[in-house]
């Protein structure tokens, strides 16, 4: 496949676990027993999923003891990221849930720091893309979108929860041009966190919603939307029925991480402690349920290794955003 396809691949090969014995052993000693999750972003997006429903499998797991939640929103994400690196020696438990986006603002220059401002901790999961129609909308199969498209982009109205360049938009634009349409055309409404979107769309405010399959899928469940497609190899067990775009014959595979990282001035003891701490909660009953429940797929890369892999989507994701004329 194409360098979309690349993105997949380069998330296969870098998803190891690495640990050092001298590493693993400080990391024995450092109190990990609570956490303070920082969510970049409003109610119910897929950053507020992916905080909440790791800090309930380290709960019920028995791994912490305490979890508390603070949704920060602003500059697509900025203003959490800033917040941690000005008030970073007050985040001793902190870790601040983050995912590609990371990567896409500081490319379009939407804030000036990079993950590489902060302490990378860990990658956990991914989350395919998913585009939803209400329950009752008129669109049934994928095809219908992209022919009525194809005849006036500007009646088909795309949204989601992040800003316009960002990876909402990224992966509508990459639908639409896999389905031979230019996707400057692509008309997209952006709305501050995947909540605000999907009510967008039940409002009837938007006709398409981009989002992650984890943001979708209780709803689909229970009758209110429905997913058209998926960016996933191949179909989820979560959702047999829906249709992958790679099977309807369309050339996009695309999975977004998500991770956590802490202030810069949390040592690297800790940070491993911590890395250590969510690679353990993989391996528990109580993730697995909370990992089904969202249609998440496991994506484990410890500290070290979440760092070169955060490098390689820097490369990977810039061509893409500059084939498609997000970055010059």
């Amino acid at each position: 496949m194409m360098i979309i396809k690349n993105i997949v691949f380069s998330v296969a090969t870098l998803a190891m676990l690495s640990f050092g014995a001298s590493s693993a052993l400080a990391a024995d000693t450092i109190d990990t027993s609570k956490i303070h999750f920082l969510i970049p972003g409003g109610p119910g997006g897929g950053w507020d999923g992916t905080a909440r429903g790791t800090g309930e499998a380290l709960l019920k797991a028995g791994l912490i003891k305490n979890a508390s939640f603070q949704n920060m929103s602003g500059g697509g994400g900025g203003k959490a990221i800033a917040y941690m690196i000005e008030t970073a020696a007050k985040q001793k438990n902190t870790l601040m849930v983050n995912s590609t986006p990371i990567v896409v603002r500081s490319l379009t220059k939407v804030f000036p720091q990079s993950f590489r401002d902060l302490k990378p901790v860990a990658g956990t999961i991914a989350d395919y893309g998913a585009f939803v129609v209400r329950a009752d909308s008129k669109y049934t199969k994928w095809q219908q979108v992209i022919s009525d498209f194809k005849a006036n982009p500007r009646q088909v109205k795309f949204s989601g929860g992040s800003a316009r360049g960002s990876l909402d938009h990224l992966v509508a634009a990459m639908a639409v041009k896999a389905g031979g349409v230019e996707a400057k055309r692509l008309v997209y409404v952006a709305y501050d966190a995947g909540g605000k979107a999907m009510a967008g769309l039940l409002s009837g405010e938007t006709a398409v919603l981009s989002t992650g399959v984890g943001e979708a899928l209780a709803m689909a469940k229970s009758g209110e939307v429905r997913i058209l497609a998926i960016t996933a190899p191949k179909r989820l067990s979560a959702i047999p029925n829906t249709l992958t775009l790679t099977e309807m014959g369309y050339d996009v595979v695309f999975a977004n991480w998500r991770g956590f990282f802490a202030a810069p001035s949390m040592s690297d003891e800790k940070v491993t402690a911590y890395s250590k701490l969510l690679g353990a909660v993989q391996e528990t009953p109580q993730w697995h349920e909370i990992k089904e429940r969202n249609g998440w797929v496991n994506l484990y890369n410890s500290d070290s290794k979440f760092y070169q892999f955060l490098e390689q989507q820097e490369k990977t994701i810039g061509a893409l955003m500059r084939e498609l004329g997000f970055l010059k």
